[in-house]
């Protein structure tokens, strides 16, 4: 029997409600019995986030970062410092009960079939991704998606960027790299490492198209069906508590090693 899972979006915030609604939904999921869910967002201002373990001053410039108004962010998933493109990138995030039978115990196993739900999508809009473990999604040899995964309160929440462009100058600017770095040698090296859906595909793509194609993946990967139904109202008040006490705070964002721990 097909499971009906919640979606929405495209939703568009700032970097600590994006990741307070993450939060939020993860910590009422089993209390309030919600439908798993599956949502994409983009990021306005253009921010920076780091991964929960990481140094925030070792990883952002955050001279220049005031200087191009992008805002910087603690995760609460693991893995390294991302840029996200108000212009150029989808990031969505999966939450789904730990006991579900769809996502494997096994953390790299559920990496693969979350994943696989992306690459399918992209394969509806002839784009030919294939998943590489752990966590990223290539073409032709070119990364298009990276993706961090935790699992807290019952939960498994998995997120994850899709890069439609990319700006990889601004990239450099707000993640903090020697200054010798920021050359068009060192920017083209990127550009070889990186691609964008817009460039396979050679036209300019919206931001709906690539949601509906993503959507598409996750149904027939998953065998889901998403309905689309909003957060609730103790989600909301949840995420507008969690964004001013937590995820707005100095004190999370600029934590250090010593204060680590779950």
């Amino acid at each position: 029997m097909t499971d009906v899972w919640r979606f929405f979006g495209i939703d568009c915030y700032d970097a600590y409600m994006n990741m307070a609604i993450d939060e939020s939904i993860s910590r009422t999921k089993l209390e309030s019995d919600t439908l798993n869910t599956i949502r994409f967002y983009r990021w306005q201002p253009s921010a920076v986030s780091i991964g929960y373990f990481q140094i925030a001053e070792e990883e952002v410039d955050f001279e220049a970062c005031s200087a191009l108004n992008i805002d910087m962010v603690r995760r609460i998933t693991g893995g390294g410092a991302v840029y996200h493109d108000y212009a150029g990138e989808l990031t969505y995030s999966l939450i789904v009960n730990e006991s579900n039978k769809k996502i494997p115990k096994d953390i790299a196993k559920s990496y693969e079939i979350i994943c696989l739900g992306i690459v399918e999508g992209l394969k509806t809009i002839d784009i030919d991704a294939a998943f590489k473990p752990i966590n990223d999604i290539i073409v032709n040899g070119r990364k298009i998606s990276g993706n961090a995964q935790t699992r807290r309160w019952g939960v498994v929440l998995q997120h994850g960027t899709i890069l439609v462009d990319a700006d990889i100058r601004t990239m450099f600017k707000a993640l903090k790299v020697s200054k010798e770095k920021i050359s068009d040698k060192q920017i083209k090296a990127v550009e070889d490492r990186v691609t964008t859906i817009k460039k396979e595909l050679g036209r300019k793509v919206t931001f709906e198209e690539v949601a509906s194609a993503l959507r598409i993946g996750f149904e027939k990967t998953l065998d889901i069906d998403l309905i689309d139904q909003p957060l609730t109202d103790r989600e909301t008040s949840l995420a507008l508590e969690l964004r001013e006490t937590k995820f707005k705070n100095k004190d999370w964002n600029m934590k250090r090693p010593s204060q680590f721990g779950l």
